[in-house]
């Protein structure tokens, strides 16, 4: 009950019919809070360290190494996994560290070299022991390079799965990344004939911006994996903001600790949403 692959915590929940919370970690407060959710739910979580992220603080190893010892510290599954990586060489460094998923994002290639660079990626991964999520369908937001009314055929989808071999596939059905409010609406039919036509766990990308009615309606539907960072990030900065407005204090931990324990806290109430979305959510 410790660090875990990405399969071993997503097929299950598949055949399930519940959803896993993968939330994106850019302070070492961020790994901590979701551990800490996970924990308190005695559910498994998906930490995720983005290309971005990496480019933010220069590398992949010092944020990737304190994640994965929290994760092997943890007494639930916890899967460290690199998200929207664009390049290959950051898939085999995360590798080598130790990551147990990856995400390989040629979203914004051409189809045969999103294909072609998807399965060379697989390849090695699966030689490592590590699943490869892939992304077919540009989901909006993301740089502004994803386009916002872009969708995933499903027999695309299935070719694409059966060419690559990917072990969970994101798509796109009508969620754009950095939302900061809850509005989006999903195409839940889309996301039915992607479920029928996919044999892998269906991962929802830019998920901050559904609301928990949405959110219901797309694991009944057939997501698996639901991906949430901005909402968390507005949650930790509003309590980080509350405590600076309190007095002068300078000392981070005296402002970040009510952050990271407000991200935590809803990041415990979604990870239940999730698990739980048949039974409590209509």
């Amino acid at each position: 009950m410790t660090l875990a692959t990405l399969t071993e915590v997503l097929d299950p929940a598949a055949r399930a019919g519940s959803g896993v919370g993968a939330f994106n970690v850019i302070q070492l407060e961020h790994a901590e809070a979701f551990v800490a959710a996970a924990e308190h739910t005695g559910l498994p979580v998906i930490l995720q360290i983005s290309e971005n992220c990496v480019r933010y603080h220069g590398a992949l190893a010092p944020l990737g190494l304190a994640t994965l010892e929290l994760a092997r510290r943890a007494t639930v599954p916890v899967v460290v996994h690199l998200d929207h990586a664009e390049r290959v060489d950051l898939v085999r460094e995360a590798v080598q560290l130790g990551f147990t998923s990856v995400m390989y994002d040629g979203s914004t290639l051409d189809h045969d070299t999103n294909l072609a660079r998807t399965a060379e990626v697989v390849e090695h991964c699966r030689g490592h022991g590590v699943p490869v999520e892939a992304e077919l369908g540009e989901v909006g937001g993301k740089d502004g390079v994803h386009a916002p009314g872009a969708r995933t055929d499903p027999a695309e989808a299935r070719r694409f799965v059966a060419a690559t071999g990917v072990d969970a596939l994101a798509v796109a059905v009508g969620s754009s990344h950095a939302m900061t409010s809850r509005h989006a609406t999903l195409d839940q039919g889309l996301i039915s004939a992607l479920r029928d036509a996919v044999p892998v766990p269906l991962v929802l990308h830019g998920s901050s911006g559904v609301p928990d009615g949405g959110l219901a309606a797309a694991v009944r539907a057939g997501i698996t994996k639901v991906n949430i960072a901005t909402h968390l990030n507005v949650v930790f900065t509003a309590a980080v903001r509350v405590r600076l407005g309190q007095d002068g204090t300078v000392d981070p931990r005296k402002y970040l600790a009510p952050g990271r324990d407000a991200a935590s806290a809803e990041a415990a109430r979604l990870l239940t949403l999730l698990h739980s979305l048949n039974d409590h959510v209509k």
